[in-house]
């Protein structure tokens, strides 16, 4: 819960509060604008993080902007002004007791403003001192370092390279490396137990300074709690403020002219124009890239976000550092996972390769292309013609790019490859979260979310950690969250509206491209429908994300979900779900349900009064692989663009509105100067979360999974993807993102489950998809009953059409199917089901049992893990026991001199004295009480 500090605690003052009103660190709004003082030093202090003091570290900045008031009155119209009065005034009213709770509960504060166009901004520092600091690190159990280790980081890659005596190319010398260290629960009593607890400006690393900082900003009420008005997150919801975020690190200053060897400079220096930095706060000058003195931005964007660097290892410890645990866990996740479609791709290319030679050389396609017109057609619609089997000869060849025997080992091998990697990523998962020591934290360590805190209606006591903490009662949530799975119900029934329009599209198109009368629109009639479906789906596909996302997003805070883990999870599980639904749609339809429920000539099937969709002559494994291209690869392309060009142009608006890069000096030369660091960061783009991309990747790992017996080549278009997208989403987290506020994690929570599941998934679609849409099985019948050259197998996949549809059109056409002259189906159709039934079951259970005795084989911890847990777990044990017995010979010496000094004192003669105990013994340097 949100706690206060008193006013008269030496650190909550205002900085610069002096009395005389308005002023820089006034939090009156008519306080007035405060220019680039032409004092040096102020100037300098301007560029860096930290007031104006030159030493009160900044740890938040709010903003908002309010209308000067000479332009207040200037308003469109009387009834417009008079609400935006109003408005304004209750945010005004909401902003000072927001702004009055934060000093009462310590927050040391200093205002700054700026004149953009027709608005005023406003810039409010925040900085929390050190008793706050410990205050709400024991509160949040933040973890601070007791002793350093030894580095004992190694990607698996290079130990194994180093043991073949191959030389490394992917690693690198990344400077700055971050410490390593036994670290433990703060607790405010055993300060001098920890490392470093003398330095307290460097105590707290800048993370955890920003995770406590938002602690108290989340949790401040500003009015009625059951209104829930209370937290930042409201607040800037309600335009109350336009931005609340930590600054990112600042530039290592030293003056022009200066060697890089003198060291840095410090904050005074004599010229004014000694900060003269085109390059930004994170770019490299040359003369940087040798002075070893660069911030972790620097480093990072160097090392990481380079694009010159995408065949290196990432810096995770740097990143980790930097912008905490869970984005760590992201990009560890992601660099992972595009370190195994490696061999994937590999294998699909050399599939495709195989199929390229196996086109040329396929008897039935050789049959197809010299038919010429010996298989006349049946019509694909009532006023269709009749068509030749010959024409459809390209489209057959390249489905046989896809469509091989080949395939069956690419399928299976696929679904070993994910078995495998989710079983190694839990091996990497576990050694990082033990070597970020976070291995228990969504057990024992996470606390309730901020807003959870705020709003809870009650309190309990935790069964695991003993501490009181808020509840909101389990069935009050199972209410509400039923309450959203019928909205989710009602969402996922408009997705199948659209798929069924989508179907009805594509009819409807082949159907008007067939009798259009012109040759290449009735031969490729069905191709195109089929591609601008596709088209559409896509857009329809876009619309609905960003509408279902935002009701997602209420749904999940209605609920009410204790910790942010569980909020999260959650979140992912209702919009995984409709997304699942929404892209999977169209190719699960193509795959399993297209052209299986036609009928046959003089019989077809129709829906609404719309005849169902054939496969096209070419197969619908060909249109399968059409379809995963099309949003698989449409997509990665638009986010790309979307990820390289928004934020640039984001980024130059805000600049465009905001940044004044020409000052006067004091001379009257025009100089250009950087502006302060928290202008700089108000111009970059807001974070918004890793969900999207988590989407993006685990909708990715499905489609080379689920239909990559459709497209062996998924796998190498994913992995450039992500070689693109490794660098960057780096990018964007480093230059184009303010810096999130850190979070830890244990993992990356839900999504290895959705893994799991698209796992399994993929096993029981790519049986089906090879038993029931690939010619591979009745191909395999027809060697072994007919003829192993497979010479015939044309003439055998068609029937003849039906003597009632024959009679009336006077006309004996093919159509494609297992049917007698009757249109009843022949022992053939029955046999072959047996076989793709039974090659279902068996496909499934020797890759489910494969995969099987594969977790078995691969613990998810490795043992090198196990045996430091082992080891901790021990040593602590130890130095317990250890601690006890000093502890107990202490109490016993400290008892036996204070009863010997009383022994020889009168207390019946002796003039009274300060009774003083006696000088506390050293305490033992053990770390027993981590065990508290």
């Amino acid at each position: 819960m949100q706690r206060r500090r008193t006013t008269d605690d030496p650190h909550c003052s205002l900085a610069g509060q002096d009395g005389r009103g308005a002023h820089y660190g006034s939090l009156s709004e008519k306080a007035i604008e405060i220019p680039q003082p032409s004092n040096t030093a102020l100037d300098q202090k301007s560029t860096a993080n930290v007031f104006s003091d030159g030493c009160t570290r900044i740890d938040f900045v709010l903003v908002w902007e309010t209308v000067p008031w000479e332009l207040s009155g200037q308003q469109d119209s009387r009834e417009n002004g008079g609400l935006q009065e109003r408005s304004a005034a209750i945010h005004r009213t909401w902003r000072k007791k927001f702004l009055d709770e934060l000093h009462a509960a310590g927050i040391h504060m200093e205002k700054h403003m700026t004149r953009v166009e027709k608005k005023v901004v406003h810039y409010l520092l925040l900085s929390a001192p050190w008793s706050v600091l410990c205050y709400y690190a024991e509160e949040l159990q933040l973890h601070v370092p007791l002793q350093v280790l030894p580095r004992q980081t190694s990607n698996w890659s290079a130990s194994v390279l180093r043991q073949l005596g191959i030389p490394n190319v992917m690693a690198q010398e990344v400077p700055n490396l971050p410490l390593d260290y036994y670290t433990c629960p703060f607790k405010a009593n055993k300060l001098q137990w920890f490392l470093g607890s003398d330095e307290q400006d460097t105590f707290f690393s800048t993370t955890q300074r920003h995770q406590i900082l938002y602690e108290i900003l989340a949790t401040t009420q500003y009015g009625h709690s059951r209104e829930r008005e209370v937290g930042v997150d409201r607040l800037l919801s309600e335009n109350v403020f336009t931005a609340a975020f930590p600054l990112h690190e600042a530039r290592h200053r030293r003056p022009l002219g200066s060697h890089p060897a003198a060291g840095p400079t410090p904050l005074a220096s004599p010229s004014p124009t000694a900060y003269l930095s085109p390059q930004g706060p994170y770019k490299l000058r040359p003369e940087e890239l040798t002075a070893g003195n660069l911030s972790q931005r620097q480093v990072l964007f160097q090392y990481w976000a380079s694009w010159g660097k995408w065949s290196k290892y990432q810096p995770l410890d740097h990143v980790r550092t930097y912008f905490g645990e869970k984005v760590a866990f992201y990009f560890a996740w992601l660099g992972f996972y595009t370190g195994w479609l490696l061999p994937a791709a590999v294998v699909g290319t050399v599939v495709f390769i195989v199929g390229i030679f196996l086109m040329f050389n396929d008897i039935p396609s050789q049959e197809i292309c010299t038919s010429e017109e010996q298989y006349w057609m049946c019509p694909l619609c009532k006023t269709c013609p009749y068509w030749q089997l010959s024409k459809i000869c390209s489209t057959f060849m390249a489905g046989r790019l896809f469509d091989h025997g080949r395939t069956i080992f690419f399928s299976i091998f696929m679904s070993l490859w994910a078995v495998l990697f989710l079983e190694f990523w839990k091996r990497t998962n576990a050694s990082l979260a033990h070597h970020w020591d976070c291995s228990e934290f969504e057990d024992i360590e996470e606390r309730p979310r901020p807003q959870f805190t705020a709003m809870a209606p009650m309190t309990i006591i935790n069964p695991v950690t003993g501490a009181e903490e808020p509840y909101f009662p389990k069935h009050s949530r199972l209410h509400r969250t039923l309450a959203g799975l019928m909205v989710i119900i009602m969402m996922i029934a408009v997705v199948v509206m659209f798929v069924v329009s989508i179907i009805l599209y594509r009819a409807v198109v082949a159907i008007l491209l067939s009798s259009s009368g012109y040759f290449w629109f009735v031969a490729s009639a069905s191709r195109i429908a089929s591609i601008t479906g596709s088209v559409v789906n896509l857009i329809f596909i876009l619309i609905l994300s960003k509408i279902y996302i935002s009701l997602a997003h209420f749904l999940t805070k209605w609920e009410m979900h204790r910790t942010q883990t569980k909020y999260e999870d959650a979140f992912t599980f209702k919009v995984f779900v409709f997304q699942f639904v929404t892209f999977y749609s169209s190719p699960v339809y193509i795959a399993f349900f297209k052209g299986k429920f036609v009928g046959y000539p003089g019989n077809y099937l129709s829906f609404l009064g719309v005849r169902n969709e054939e496969c096209s002559p070419g197969g619908c494994f060909i249109e399968l692989a059409q379809e995963l291209l099309v949003i698989m690869v449409g997509k990665q392309i638009l986010n790309n663009v979307q990820e390289v060009a928004i934020p640039k142009l984001k980024c130059w608006w805000h600049k465009h509105k905001l940044l004044s890069t020409k000052k006067a000096g004091e001379e009257g030369e025009s100089v250009l100067v950087e502006p302060a660091p928290w202008v700089m960061d108000h111009q970059l783009l807001v974070f918004e979360g890793l969900f999207d991309e988590y989407l993006e990747m685990v909708l990715q790992f499905g489609f080379i999974t689920i239909f990559v017996a459709a497209c062996p080549l998924a796998p190498l278009f994913a992995l450039l993807n992500n070689w693109v997208e490794i660098r960057l989403d780096a990018h964007k987290f480093v230059c184009d993102y303010r810096r999130p506020v850190a979070e830890r994690a244990q993992g990356i929570g839900i999504w290895f489950s959705i893994l799991e599941a698209i796992t399994h998934l993929a096993v029981i679609s790519n049986a089906f998809l090879i038993a029931f849409t690939s010619d591979f099985l009745p191909r395999v019948y027809y060697k072994y009953v007919h003829d192993s050259s497979l010479r015939g197998y044309v003439n055998f996949t068609l029937a003849y059409a039906p003597w009632d549809f024959v009679l009336q059109s006077n006309t004996t056409c093919r159509y494609r199917a297992f049917r007698d002259r009757d249109g009843n189906l022949t022992l053939t159709y029955w046999q072959l089901l047996a076989i793709r039934l039974g090659f279902i079951i068996v496909f499934e259970h020797v890759v489910f049992f494969i995969g099987r005795v594969i977790a078995w084989l691969v613990p998810d911890i490795p043992e090198s893990v196990e045996v430091k847990v082992k080891r901790e777990r021990y040593l602590a044990k130890e130095v317990l026991t250890e601690n006890k017995v000093l502890l107990e010979i202490w109490e016993t010496r400290s008892d036996a001199s204070v009863m010997n000094l009383a022994a020889g004192r009168d207390w019946e003669t002796e003039q009274f004295t300060s009774s003083r105990a006696p000088q506390c013994a050293p305490r033992p340097t053990a770390r027993c009480w981590c065990q508290d």
